[in-house]
């Protein structure tokens, strides 16, 4: 992961998103001056995150193209799903 300081720039760029970018802006040009570092340690935490995720994404597809087992414990939560789509069926909702 880079070194280089956070910038307004550099977490528009790291959301990779351009909606969520233009969210990120808006929010930091209408915060009132005492809560400019919150917003800003906000959405620069968000940042990381994408790009930590971004990152773990992509040596899981390393390994996935190599045909290898993807490193981690993995849970099966497909039965879980289907009960709750049942359930959302069942009361209309879908």
């Amino acid at each position: 992961m880079s070194r280089e300081p956070w910038t307004i720039e550099r977490i528009c760029d790291a959301l990779g998103n351009p909606a969520l970018a233009q969210r990120f802006l808006g929010e930091i040009n209408r915060a009132p001056a005492h809560e400019l570092l919150t917003v800003f340690a906000k959405w620069e935490r968000i940042a990381k995150d994408t790009v930590a995720a971004v990152e773990r994404g992509r040596k899981l597809a390393a390994h996935d193209a190599r045909g290898e087992e993807l490193p981690g414990a993995w849970v099966d939560a497909t039965a879980k799903i289907q009960a709750v789509v049942e359930r959302s069926r069942a009361s209309g909702a879908a």
